[in-house]
């Protein structure tokens, strides 16, 4: 495992490093419209996610969403759309990033209770798919092609 980087890099990956946090969830930094943030990588979300104060704070162009989030203990969660935005994790990037946008208090109270610091997302399947990840945890690392 310690050669897969090796044999990845020549056909376009790029390595990207996560930490554990004590709840077992991957943490990731990045960035989104330039603005850096910490999301959890999570293989099983549908789609890339930011909470309600992502708007401002990435600024987010926001549109109202009939799809209903649901997660993490809870469900049935207005939603709202932003389209055409950048990600950036570490030498990987896209300019297509389409987020969900919704309440995640119970994320970060979740995580609270294990004294790990809040998220501002979370980097879903889209990304993973797009990127055709590979997920090394040996090395605590992800790979994205570009």
């Amino acid at each position: 495992m310690e050669n897969l980087y090796r044999n990845l890099k020549p056909k376009g990956y790029k390595k990207i490093k996560f930490k554990i946090v004590k709840t077992q969830h991957l943490l990731i930094k990045g960035k989104i419209n330039g603005i850096p943030g910490k999301f959890i990588l999570d293989t099983g979300a549908s789609n890339s996610c930011v909470g309600l104060e992502g708007i401002g704070y990435f600024g987010l162009s926001a549109s109202d969403s009939k799809t209903l989030a649901a997660g993490a203990g809870a469900t049935g969660m207005a939603t709202q759309a932003s389209e055409n935005n950048s990600l950036k994790l570490g030498r990987w990037s896209t300019k297509s990033l389409a987020l969900v946008i919704f309440d995640m208090s119970h994320v970060n109270e979740a995580l609270s209770q294990y004294k790990v610091k809040p998220v501002q997302g979370i980097i879903g399947a889209d990304i993973l798919m797009k990127g055709k990840a590979i997920i090394d945890y040996y090395n605590l690392c992800l790979y994205l092609k570009k």
